[in-house]
């Protein structure tokens, strides 16, 4: 029988070279919880793993236990990607690159854009695709396509742009870039179930996104220029559950910033 999404603590096999361990961690951002990604080229033992999860021993112990880790990347610096990473670099003695610094370990190596990873028999691209996070990455599976998305696309629903350091304009730019990566790459998202189709998913977002900032536009004109993130929500999302809303005023706050550039 063929495993489903979600299925916390097992291997799910889900292209050729990837397969996921989902994290039992799931909440309102992470959604199921967190994928962990372990990619192994056919024929061979070691493998390269995509975001460790959380400080989740059980969940590091049964990742390193699908090993030997050759290399271990990182989508960006959020807590359920990163928590885990030093620890698990300690499991397996694995080498950890990330954009941010403060997250390698056994390298000072960063994750340049265009980079081609050859490692363990597999060939991953380096695409930054920032928006989300200052520092998010995604990675293009050489060969069979299938693109790592981390959460700049998601499995469901769409993404909430980090108030910290998210930018809008670098989002949008980023769902570009991967419309461009052309038809027929499969979605291996940070969180929710695998897509068949990144240029589909990647175009929707694009056109919510752009929705978006029409509705936000409008509420202005009627709100005033210099209206508040909350008076936007309570404007925009006023059909939305009240609880939702402050994830909405991350959203909108970015979108904000992005309008009064």
């Amino acid at each position: 029988m063929t495993t489903a999404h979600p299925a916390y603590a097992q291997l799910r096999q889900v292209t050729p070279i990837a397969a996921v361990m989902l994290e039992n961690n799931p909440g309102m951002m992470t959604l199921d919880g967190t994928n962990t990604w372990i990619l192994r080229a056919p024929g061979r033992e070691e493998c390269v793993v995509i975001d460790p999860g959380d400080a989740d021993e059980e969940h590091l112990l049964r990742v390193a236990a699908v090993g030997p880790v050759a290399l271990t990347l990182i989508t960006h610096r959020h807590g359920d990607h990163t928590g885990g990473a030093e620890r698990f670099a300690a499991l397996t003695g694995s080498p950890v690159r990330s954009v941010d610094p403060r997250f390698r370990t056994h390298t000072d190596a960063g994750l340049p854009d265009g980079e081609l990873i050859e490692e363990v028999g597999l060939a991953i691209r380096v695409l930054r695709t920032p928006g989300h996070t200052k520092d998010s990455t995604s990675f293009v599976i050489e060969g069979e396509g299938s693109v790592l998305t981390g959460d700049t696309i998601l499995g469901r629903g769409t993404t909430v742009l980090d108030a910290s350091d998210g930018d809008l304009g670098d989002y949008l730019a980023s769902l570009r870039a991967l419309i461009d990566l052309g038809t027929g790459r499969a979605v291996l998202p940070g969180h929710g179930p695998d897509l068949p189709d990144l240029q589909t998913v990647a175009k929707q977002y694009l056109s919510h996104r752009e929705e978006r900032l029409d509705q936000v536009r409008a509420a202005l004109e009627v709100l005033g220029a210099d209206a508040g993130p909350r008076a936007v929500v309570e404007h925009v999302y006023s059909d939305v559950d009240q609880s939702l809303w402050p994830v909405a005023e991350q959203s909108v706050r970015v979108q904000l910033e992005y309008l009064r550039r």
